[in-house]
This record gives C-alpha cells, sequence and structure tokens, in this order.
C-alpha cells in the first residue's frame, strides 16, 4: 500500500510540474523554428508593447546572426536574402533602452514638434538619465524607446552616416519612419504583438509590422515578424540573454503572395546578450 502511494504522489508531483511547465504558443513557437508554417497568434496593436521591470534601463546589446533560412527556395527567396548572409557570426554591438512609459510621452509632447506625414519625434532631446546597472526609475509601464533603439540598430548594421534619423509617431509607438541618406525612407506600421511570461525571469514577446521602402520611384513592401525569448540571468551585474528570430512575409501586392500562402519566405535567427551600459 505504502509503494502505492509513493507512485500516486510521484504521479501528481509530475501532473503539477507538467502542468506548470506547459509552454504558451510564442514559447512553443520559438522551440519549433524554423518549422513555422504561419504567422505567430497576435492582437491588433493597440498602445505599446510592455516588458517586464527588470529590462528597464540602457542596456549594450551584442547581436550575432546565427542561422539565415529560406524555407521557400529556390522558388521563393527575398531580395537581399543572400547579401544578408555575410552578418552571419559577426557580432554586432549597439545600445538600447527601455523607459517608462509616462517619461517617454513626456518627452514627447514637450517636444513641440511640426508634423510630417503625422510621424515626428525629436532625435536630439536630452535622453532622462538612467543608472549603468541597467535600471531606470520607474515612470510608469516599461516601454522601449522606438526611435532611440531603432536608430542605434540601423546605424550598426548599415553605417553611421548611412541613416539620417528614426522617428516615431507621437500619437501612436506602433508607426516609424526611418530615413536613409539619399532621400529613401522606410516606413514601418506594426499591426499586431503578443506576450507571454513563462516565469518571473522570462519574457517573450512578438511583434508584426507592416514596411513600405521607398528609394526614388521604387516601392517595396512586405511584411515582418520579431519574436524575441528573453532570459534574465542570475548574476551579480544584470545581464539578459535572449534568442530572436525575425521572420520576412510577402505583403498582398507581391505576386507570388498566394505562392507563399501566408508562410515565411526568409528567416533570420539571433543570438542577443544584452549588458548595462555605460554612462
Amino acid at each position: 500500500m505504502k509503494i502505492i502511494w509513493n507512485l500516486c504522489l510521484i504521479l501528481l508531483l509530475w501532473l503539477w510540474w507538467a502542468a506548470g511547465a506547459t509552454a504558451g504558443p510564442l514559447a512553443e513557437r520559438m522551440a519549433q523554428f524554423p518549422e513555422w508554417q504561419n504567422k505567430p497568434p497576435v492582437r491588433a496593436a493597440q498602445g505599446d508593447l510592455i516588458y517586464p521591470d527588470w529590462m528597464a534601463g540602457t542596456w549594450s546589446v551584442t547581436s550575432t546572426l546565427m542561422e539565415t533560412v529560406a524555407p521557400l527556395a529556390p522558388a521563393l527567396v527575398t531580395p537581399g536574402f543572400e547579401g544578408n548572409r555575410q552578418y552571419l557570426n559577426q557580432p554586432v554591438t549597439f545600445p538600447v533602452q527601455f523607459v517608462g512609459e509616462k517619461s517617454l510621452k513626456r518627452r514627447t509632447l514637450n517636444a513641440n514638434l511640426i508634423p510630417l506625414f503625422n510621424f515626428f519625434v525629436n532625435k536630439n532631446l536630452t535622453l532622462e538619465p538612467v543608472s549603468t546597472k541597467g535600471k531606470s526609475v520607474k515612470t510608469g509601464p516599461v516601454v522601449a524607446d522606438r526611435a532611440f533603439n531603432g536608430l542605434n540598430i540601423a546605424r550598426a548594421y548599415l553605417g553611421e552616416s548611412a541613416v539620417s534619423s528614426v522617428k516615431v509617431d507621437p500619437n501612436s509607438p506602433s508607426r516609424q519612419i526611418t530615413q536613409l541618406r539619399g532621400g529613401s525612407q522606410l516606413v514601418s506600421v506594426v499591426t499586431g504583438r503578443g506576450s507571454e511570461t513563462p516565469a518571473p525571469d522570462q519574457f517573450i514577446a512578438t511583434e508584426v509590422s507592416q514596411q513600405v521602402f521607398r528609394g526614388g520611384t521604387t516601392l517595396y513592401f512586405n511584411e515582418v515578424e520579431t519574436t524575441t525569448f528573453y532570459q534574465q540571468q542570475p548574476s551579480e551585474m544584470p545581464v539578459i540573454q535572449a534568442q530572436q528570430v525575425s521572420a520576412i512575409y510577402l505583403s498582398p501586392q507581391d505576386p507570388d503572395y498566394f505562392a507563399a500562402n501566408g508562410r515565411p519566405v526568409a528567416l533570420y535567427r539571433y543570438d542577443l546578450e544584452l549588458l548595462p551600459a555605460a554612462e
């Protein structure tokens, strides 16, 4: 009888652990990479993506492209896919910051901007101080400083002189313009997003964006998914490790849209390490 009771107890403990460890759809999606057959489960983008408090602050990110996949090749390959392979196993470093939503809105409201296509934010605003320990004073929910982050990421990959500015619509964090030298620009609008918190030290976020590249008389449309699994590391100094996947989908304007049948045509997997930024 005692053996049967012990077996029952072990079974109950296992069932409890299994129930607690059940992965959400985004965690399952990351585990299934690169076998992605459709877009992630998202809700219509409203407001901004909220991050956990332990991500607040300014970070130095080292991003390394670890894998590139063209799931529908050779029939369908996106322009630039082969060129992007030059970044494989090449660490790229840039600063990013996550701040209190109220402080970000206050900086925008105080900017006194003249709207241009209703997409403006002053890139020359003085940023509120943050500590070098990867933390900042919390002023509301933690959100990404999209203009600051977008500018630094774009310049890290394209070169300092290639990117003039990144501007975010002060009325919607989902709308952004990256202005390139020579007049070209990339317009990006987040249409859907979702997030999960599998554990207190883990956070998964996904956003799906419609993008339009305008270069002279050329217009190129596509849809981009960015899904990132953040893991806070136990250490004296704050450290965050992350796995990130960018997926490219064809837009309805593309003649091969129906041939792709909603599947991604390019996948890029990155390893990320976030360390507290120096002053």
